[in-house]
């Protein structure tokens, strides 16, 4: 009698393991199987409205900045120089409640980081702030 409740035990545990290598095997296809393209996560660009704001002291990164973006089908609506010109690291602000339009424009910048900070306006969806760490992002067109 005391085999009975080893065996259950073994056959929990091979159901459990089958289960979680399931679950691997399907995230793993979904992420990379056939029809899987990493840049149409997200809103399209062309919909995403970003305004650029220089806050490194260097003159003319925030245009070169610009022209990527817009590059990039990016809706580039404002460059202009920041509240103080000190900045140390770049970053991308989510200017509405969702996200996905700030991750996406991270993620066409090399991955600075997103933070979120909705407001009423409706001039731009994204802010991107230039810092000194500028060198990070991608700043040039590919």
């Amino acid at each position: 009698m005391a085999r009975m409740p080893e065996r259950l035990g073994r056959a929990g545990f091979v159901i459990l393991a089958f289960a979680v290598v399931a679950l691997v095997l399907s995230t793993a296809w979904r992420r990379l199987g056939p029809g899987w393209n990493p840049a149409e996560t997200g809103p399209a660009p062309g919909s995403i409205r970003v305004e650029v704001w220089n806050g490194s002291g260097e003159g003319g990164v925030a245009g070169r900045l610009a022209t990527r973006l817009r590059d990039g089908g990016f809706h580039v609506v404002a460059v202009r120089n920041a509240d103080r010109d000190d900045y140390y690291a770049s970053l991308v602000v989510a200017r509405t409640a969702d996200p996905a339009a700030a991750m996406s424009v991270a993620r066409h910048l090399g991955g600075p980081p997103v933070i979120r900070q909705a407001r009423g306006s409706d001039q731009a969806d994204v802010t991107v702030v230039l810092g000194s760490d500028r060198s990070r992002l991608r700043l040039d067109s590919p």
